[in-house]
């Protein structure tokens, strides 16, 4: 590892049960509410939070979202309303980091849990509806203030209230919220860029995206 990270804490552990939305084909997990612990985290994510979209959600890859405390302050500034812990999905409300201080590989360990950051989130239609705004996927893409993506390493339980040691990869640095921009830019980077970012411990849809990314670059 390259040294440590900050220390961080677990503000809030959110858990999504399913629910409709007006103009959305089925019950969606993105309503996340606060839950008392501890929470059990497996491979496949926190107990209990309903995955809907399993083609492009959740995975043992995409396990944990988390946001955090000061993404969600910036937000509130600029929406002039107050975000509750979950209202982007975020499985983990964290404090004491936010998006730009994360990178690909980055581990947090909660205790007896290990997570690994693998990747940012990407705006999508059911965030937008989730925010009542046809046009947030844009504006969510603009702030480039992502949260990021987690497999689990080592299980166990969380709760609020707990610290969370950040342990910076000991690889090349991939930033998330760099990810997350080149992600918009993708099809007209330089293939060195798109090997660098699959010389990272990506999550496998990223991984797979980006491949087919590098394959039509080296074709032209």
């Amino acid at each position: 590892m390259k040294g440590r990270g900050r220390v961080a804490r677990i503000e809030s552990v959110n858990v999504g049960t399913p629910r409709g939305m007006p103009n959305y084909d089925g019950p969606t997990g993105i309503f996340k509410e606060p839950v008392a612990g501890p929470v059990e985290i497996g491979s496949e994510g926190v107990a209990g939070d309903h995955i809907a979209d399993t083609k492009h959600h959740g995975g043992a890859d995409q396990a944990v979202y988390l946001y955090f405390v000061d993404d969600y302050a910036w937000w509130e500034e600029k929406l002039g309303r107050a975000l509750g812990p979950g209202t982007f999905g975020d499985n983990l409300t964290l404090s004491g980091l936010a998006s730009a201080d994360l990178a690909v590989g980055d581990r947090l360990v909660i205790g007896d849990v290990v997570l690994e950051v693998t990747a940012p989130r990407i705006p999508c239609n059911t965030l937008a509806r989730r925010m009542d705004d046809a046009r947030f996927v844009k504006v969510f893409r603009d702030a480039e203030r992502p949260g990021a993506y987690c497999r689990v390493i080592e299980p166990g339980s969380v709760a609020a209230g707990a610290p969370v040691e950040h342990r910076p990869y000991a690889g090349t640095r991939l930033g998330v919220v760099d990810m997350f921009h080149d992600n918009f830019i993708v099809r007209t980077l330089d293939p060195s860029r798109i090997r660098a970012v699959l010389a990272a411990p990506v999550a496998i849809r990223e991984r797979r995206n980006w491949e087919g990314y590098l394959a039509a670059r080296e074709r032209v």
